[in-house]
């Protein structure tokens, strides 16, 4: 048994995920983790000087968890509930072989944090330019909601911080725009996410000869 761990991190609205959820209908025995699930209570998250929740920090997070949560999956990923089923849209040459499990991880903050940077085999990083982040973050309902100049004044520099933090100092990391339609991000994503699978069982099968 294999398993594929895919990062789907970037900017918020950015698409993660719609573009994860179609994933993992058209990919075989594919599951998902939302870092979404392991924001702390707003009880427990830091308020700065202006009033505002800091929910784009990793401190607002179990991360901890989160990582349990991968390598529990990784561990045993049949016993996630995962589907073993052929998806809709499959390739001739990858069918007859040994099965590959594949998670996707997808979440604003994944590639920032050290022990998760571990466990990755393939990144990819969603952006969008201020004006049409903003503009797709006005649309939202948000729990709490977002209180006039959040995304200025926390949101967007957060982003920015973790962005340039990347650049400097993580590599492997395929950026996607996400100003593309969601036909287009899902149709490179895939293919990339197929090929992965080849080298994959390949590798397994040179093991096994």
């Amino acid at each position: 048994m294999k398993v594929l761990v895919i990062g789907l991190g970037g900017v918020t609205n950015g698409g993660k995920t719609t573009l994860a959820e179609k994933l993992k209908k058209m990919l075989p025995n594919c599951d998902i983790i939302s870092q979404d699930d392991f924001f702390k209570p707003e009880s427990e998250v830091e308020t700065d000087e202006r009033g505002f929740k800091l929910y784009d920090v990793l401190d607002a997070l179990y991360m901890d968890e989160m990582v349990k949560s991968i390598r529990n999956w990784m561990t045993s990923p049949a016993s996630s509930g995962v589907v073993t089923e052929e998806p809709q849209i499959t390739c001739d040459n990858l069918k007859n072989t040994d099965v590959v499990y594949i998670l996707i991880v997808e979440g604003f903050l994944l590639y920032n944090y050290e022990p998760l940077n571990e466990l990755w085999n393939r990144r990819y990083f969603l952006t969008l330019p201020y004006e049409e982040c903003k503009r797709r973050r006005s649309t939202r309902v948000y729990q709490p909601p977002d209180t006039p100049g959040y995304f200025d004044g926390h949101v967007w520099p957060m982003y920015l911080k973790y962005k340039s933090e990347l650049e400097e100092n993580a590599s492997n990391i395929v950026y996607l725009d996400g100003t593309k339609s969601q036909e287009e991000l899902l149709s490179s994503v895939y293919s990339d996410i197929i090929q992965e699978l080849k080298k994959l069982r390949e590798e397994n099968q040179q093991v096994t000869v």
